[in-house]
């Protein structure tokens, strides 16, 4: 499981700018951006979209189990360059098993 910190909640809120940051036990400790134009987030800022990643890392589980469970592409290509409709047919049975395994959260 990955657990979200306040690092990526900074990368998140402003990406692509270079800062230093220092947390420990989930608290900050201190933060610096390089460009001096912009202004640091607050602690409860970092916090907020931290908690935020989080939800959607979270949330979006359903997706990686589904992705490591499908079956091999291939085989569907496989069964349509063959004109094979049974090989078709499995390809397509067996995702959608993987679907009720893995079902998307309400």
């Amino acid at each position: 499981m990955t657990k979200m910190n306040l690092t990526d909640a900074a990368a998140s809120l402003h990406p692509l700018t270079d800062f230093t940051l220092k947390e420990k036990d989930g608290k900050l400790i201190r933060i610096k951006f390089l460009d001096s134009d912009i202004t640091a987030p607050t602690e409860d800022e970092l916090i907020a979209e931290r908690d935020r990643m989080q939800g959607v890392y979270d949330g979006e589980k359903y997706k990686r189990d589904r992705e490591s469970a499908y079956p091999l592409m291939e085989d569907y290509l496989d069964g349509i360059v063959k004109d094979d409709q049974d090989q078709i047919d499995k390809y397509r049975s067996d995702c959608l098993a993987v679907k009720v395994k893995y079902p998307k959260p309400e």
